[in-house]
């Protein structure tokens, strides 16, 4: 069993990359996000949750990403969170994991931290111009988020872009695979390849 990274700033891609690869792999393949591992603000009042930084590593509970990982990596088949992206909890509905040879993990980032790095056997770094992953988190949240365009924008400036260039970037140095904004139907298949290759 193994475990492949994708990693990027928001808006470059990543998402789709992650879900086109599960999409070639399957059934050999499951699908986490390390979204579902923000923290529970439950404990705090509904406004104060939606003023958390949720572009900075500290918003996510480390301690749980971790020990699924290794347990993922062991082959176990552990509950795994969701998250209430509306009201910035944890949702009450769990995920049963099913055991996959291939485990594909994508979110801003998944191997930032040293000691997780090391289990991942392949790390995929989507790189994107800024203007265009700008468009493209404006167009999410506008359109599926309930946000003004003033609060993306306001957000992007203050939070998206320093988090981006402090926490997100420095992941391509150690990047065993380094993808471009547009990724190519050859290309998808190669990578596809490749992983299927190591999880023989």
């Amino acid at each position: 069993m193994i475990l492949v990274a994708i990693a990027g700033g928001s808006g470059s891609g990543k998402t789709w990359l992650a879900t086109s690869l599960h999409r070639r792999l399957r059934p050999h393949a499951g699908l986490i996000s390390l979204d579902d591992f923000y923290r529970d603000l439950s404990h705090l009042p509904l406004a104060r949750r939606a003023r958390t930084n949720f572009d900075s590593p500290a918003a996510i509970d480390w301690r749980l990403f971790a020990t699924l990982l290794r347990a993922l990596a062991a082959g176990e088949t552990p509950i795994l969170p969701r998250y209430d992206f509306a009201r910035h909890n944890r949702a009450a509905r769990v995920r049963r994991w099913r055991r996959k040879r291939i485990v594909l993990v994508e979110g801003l980032w998944p191997w930032a931290q040293p000691h997780l790095r090391r289990l991942f056997a392949l790390r995929i770094y989507r790189e994107a111009d800024p203007d265009l992953r700008y468009e493209r988190r404006l167009r999410r949240d506008v359109r599926h988020r309930g946000r003004t365009p003033e609060s993306v924008d306001h957000q992007w400036r203050l939070q998206v872009e320093p988090m981006f260039t402090r926490h997100v970037a420095p992941q391509r140095r150690t990047a065993d695979v380094v993808l471009g904004a547009r990724v190519t139907p050859a290309e998808l298949a190669a990578l596809a390849r490749r992983i299927r290759r190591l999880a023989a």
